[in-house]
């Protein structure tokens, strides 16, 4: 796995279907009743790891069975942009 920096971390967001988004609620559950409470991101960073212990045969099978989707965020309502108040500059007296 590669270094990482202890104490650094990254915010992310990213895209997935509904199956795999379940999954994680599944796993997590299943943890727990293993005794082990796990975060979604905690799992996420497991799986990761789990993935680089693969040999490079067996990681180019799994990824390639990962269904490509969509980025970006799904429609919906447009945010609507607040109207400015122009501020009006005082004349110096003269």
């Amino acid at each position: 796995m590669a270094k990482m920096i202890p104490g650094k971390v990254i915010r992310d967001s990213f895209t997935m279907p509904l199956a795999d988004y379940a999954l994680i609620e599944i796993l997590k559950r299943r943890c727990i009743g293993l005794g082990v409470a796990m975060k979604k991101s905690e799992l996420l960073r497991a799986g990761l790891g789990a993935l680089d212990r693969l040999p490079d045969e067996q990681l180019t099978e799994v990824v390639a069975a990962v269904e490509s989707v969509k980025t970006g965020r799904p429609p919906g309502k447009k945010k609507k942009k607040k109207k400015r108040k122009k501020k009006h500059k005082k004349k110096a007296n003269l």
